[in-house]
């Protein structure tokens, strides 16, 4: 069994794991602009890298809103897909949420290919589909 590990990234140098991860994903394979994909949110949102065999396989952003958090930008790397890998960072995530006294729902923009794990974790599609960076989405939900 491969060695995992998630943490909330605390450094520059996982921060850039991170976006090193995001730009393979998200600007190489589905052609979202550099100036669509790197926002001025990441500077205040908190990031979660998750490494296999201490290789950096997978990220996310996470924000909060009210009582809302909102789950931003979940990338797994090509060669790490179809290994539950995305579910492990998911329900981590959604564990620290659930730590957070003021927060009541867990929301997120599913592209459309994904909705299925999301609905697996529980999260319920809701709204019209729209379009960010070019690519279909729905706003999806859940309890925390």
């Amino acid at each position: 069994m491969s060695d995992i590990s998630i943490q909330k990234v605390t450094s520059a140098d996982d921060l850039e794991k991170c976006f090193h991860i995001r730009t393979l994903v998200f600007i190489e394979e589905q052609n979202v602009p550099e100036e669509e994909e790197m926002d001025s949110y990441d500077k205040v949102a908190d990031h979660y890298l998750l490494s296999v065999d201490a290789k950096a396989a997978a990220t996310c952003r996470l924000r909060y809103q009210d009582q809302q958090a909102k789950i931003e930008r979940v990338a797994v790397l090509k060669d790490f897909r179809g290994l539950n890998i995305g579910k492990k960072l998911m329900d981590h995530v959604l564990e620290e949420i659930k730590n957070k006294a003021h927060v009541d729902t867990a929301i997120l923009g599913a592209q459309v290919q994904v909705i299925g794990f999301y609905e697996k974790l529980g999260f319920e599609a809701y709204g019209e589909e729209f379009m960010d960076a070019g690519i279909r989405h729905k706003w999806m939900k859940r309890p925390v």
